[in-house]
């Protein structure tokens, strides 16, 4: 089979086109599919679905050599659901049958999820009517903005593999867009995973910035730390750090509460002047 009769898979991250964890998901989706890669050039971390005017597009063809495997890939000057839009419009022979985000440097559980410039590209994927999956690998945070090759991804990349083919055998379930895989650090492909739902909890907590003046730079940090809100039993949180489980979450791109809109509509005409 020619490689252009093979599922076309467009592959991107935020954590750049160099990032270790996105050459894992490569190798372990090469085995489902032809993969297209196009990411950022840059480092791309919280960008969630962010479309930067002053993104120049600039896409530069370069060459990867992985597992004795030469691959073509795309560094896009843009942010990771630039990158997607960019692979769909300009790059790939057809529409994909698949889009994959990730392996990212860091875990996406809770409920800064919409930060994730590993899920915003995701989403991008889904809005443009593409099966997605967005996935990340716990580590500790001095690895978040890092290509650190003390990072394992073998687990990972086998759940990558494994949620992927669900999908591209036609996973169908009415109001899932994207699933959010999150795989603990010590995981290995015998971990169990269990599908659980997004927590409301905040899980990275923002650091005030330390500077003696306003006018100084000072960029705002952040922290591990969960205990600001009961983490229910069912979310995300709970199945990797208590579970220590892969959490397999389904996203809709409908961001509308699930509330009965009636009854809203009623309170709020209670409320108005």
């Amino acid at each position: 089979m020619v490689e252009i009769d093979r599922p076309q898979i467009l592959l991107t991250n935020d954590d750049g086109i160099r990032s270790p964890g996105l050459w894992a998901a490569a190798e372990a989706l090469s085995r489902l599919g032809f993969v297209n890669v196009a990411a950022p050039r840059e480092q791309s971390s919280g960008a969630g679905r962010s479309m930067p005017p002053a993104s120049d597009g600039a896409i530069r063809e370069e060459e990867m050599v992985v597992g004795e495997k030469a691959w073509k890939v795309y560094a896009v000057g843009g942010t990771p659901a630039q990158a997607v839009l960019h692979a769909v419009l300009e790059l790939m022979p057809r529409k994909p049958a698949l889009l994959v985000s990730g392996i990212n440097y860091g875990e996406n559980l809770g409920s800064g999820v919409t930060v994730s410039g590993t899920v915003g590209a995701a989403l991008e994927g889904a809005a443009c009517g593409i099966p997605s999956l967005a996935i990340s690998l716990e580590t500790d945070t001095r690895y978040h903005l890092t290509h650190s090759d003390e990072i394992d991804f073998t687990a990972a990349a086998y759940f990558t593999a494994l949620f992927a083919d669900m999908l591209l055998r036609g996973l169908k379930v009415e109001d899932v867009d994207v699933l959010k895989v999150d795989v603990p650090s010590a995981a290995t492909p015998e971990t169990r995973w269990r599908v659980t739902r997004l927590s409301r909890v905040r899980y990275f907590v923002p650091i005030r910035p330390e500077r003696e003046r306003l006018e100084q730079p000072g960029g705002i940090g952040y922290r591990v730390d969960y205990s600001n809100g009961e983490v229910e039993k069912d979310s995300d949180i709970y199945a990797v750090q208590t579970l220590r489980e892969v959490a397999v979450t389904p996203l809709s791109i409908d961001l509308t509460s699930r509330v009965a809109l009636p009854g809203l509509e009623a309170e709020l005409r209670r409320l108005a002047p």
